[in-house]
């Protein structure tokens, strides 16, 4: 067997998906609109469900809608015989994904949700299906060229669902004006929620900073380095930053030093400062770039301000302890 044909195979299923996927626009009408209004208007849970094929793209729409902020679960329309029909209220929404709309395991499900007035929007290829003459708002999938060599294996059909789900959600997500800051509510774990993190997420505050007053003396600064272990001492004038001294400033004149001398000559008078709401994985970028291990960060009312008060430090070790990731930039 030609392995050389694998390629031109698998080109030959993504170029025929990507071109039945076009006709999604067709789907962008007034039940379109409708459905979006319902869903911002749903008093209860957003409840999604299908069999088969259809039902795994549910759950994938269903598991969408939770992590914006917005109630929802999936319900097997087979095992909602068995009692599961009970987590159905009148204030939710049905909205059930079938190509063909004709699959008899909807029936029952179907005529408990007409019995007790609860709201459907059926999701089908055919107009005449029996999901799409129980619904209220009723959205037509284009028919489209499956990408098999039979036609018969749901592929661009399916593919075609599960865009129509997504844009029904960023559809809500953007006139719920939801944002990141929501996001990272719903979405604490794994790489995304550590993308989400911000400065203010992570930086060390309160008494745990290494602080102390400008004229304070080398002694002082060297306790206080040691306690605080972060690697530099922030020199304040009146709660502003005044500047910084490094542990490597101090090591360097510990043969010389005096216990009462000024700090004044290690002192680095325009320390880098960040945005309390800069992206952490940003942060890390600039400390690798400027070979530092701190930066102080500061409100983002007082970013532009010449004087400027210290609100955290965030240290190398706490982003990297929360598996914060360096992006470097592509160039062009």
């Amino acid at each position: 067997m030609n392995k050389k044909n694998y390629i031109s195979l698998a080109n030959k299923a993504a170029n025929l998906q990507i071109k039945e996927l076009k006709k999604i626009k067709k789907v962008f009408n007034t039940s379109f609109i409708k459905a979006v209004d319902l869903i911002l208007n749903c008093k209860g849970k957003v409840i999604f469900a299908g069999i088969g094929k259809s039902g795994l793209i549910a759950k994938k729409i269903s598991a969408t809608f939770s992590s914006v902020g917005i109630p929802s679960f999936f319900c097997d329309p087979a095992q909602a015989l068995h009692g599961d029909m009970g987590q159905i209220e009148k204030k939710d929404i049905l909205i059930i994904f079938s190509y063909s709309g004709n699959t008899s395991e909807l029936t029952n499900m179907l005529k408990y949700a007409n019995r007790y007035r609860i709201k459907i929007i059926g999701v089908a290829s055919k107009p005449e299906s029996i999901l799409l003459k129980a619904s209220d708002i009723k959205i037509i999938l284009p028919k489209v060229k499956e990408a098999d060599m039979t036609g018969m294996v749901p592929t661009s059909s399916t593919t075609i669902t599960l865009l129509l789900g997504d844009c029904l959600a960023t559809t809500v997500m953007h006139q719920k004006k939801f944002s990141k800051e929501k996001f990272k509510v719903f979405h604490p774990g794994g790489n995304i929620g550590r993308s989400l993190l911000f400065a203010k997420d992570i930086m060390v505050v309160g008494k745990k900073m290494p602080v102390m007053n400008y004229k304070k003396n080398f002694k002082l600064a060297l306790k206080i380095m040691n306690q605080k272990k972060l690697g530099i001492v922030v020199l304040l004038k009146n709660k502003f930053i005044r500047g910084l001294v490094t542990d490597g400033d101090l090591r360097r004149e510990l043969k010389n030093y005096n216990d009462n001398e000024s700090l004044e000559k290690f002192i680095t008078k325009s320390p880098l400062v960040v945005n309390e709401n800069m992206p952490a994985s940003k942060a890390l970028a600039i400390m690798n770039e400027k070979k530092i291990t701190s930066l102080l960060v500061v409100s983002e009312k007082d970013y532009k301000k010449s004087n400027k008060i210290l609100k955290g430090i965030i240290h190398i070790h706490f982003l990297l302890q929360n598996g914060i990731k360096w992006l470097r930039e592509k160039k062009n």
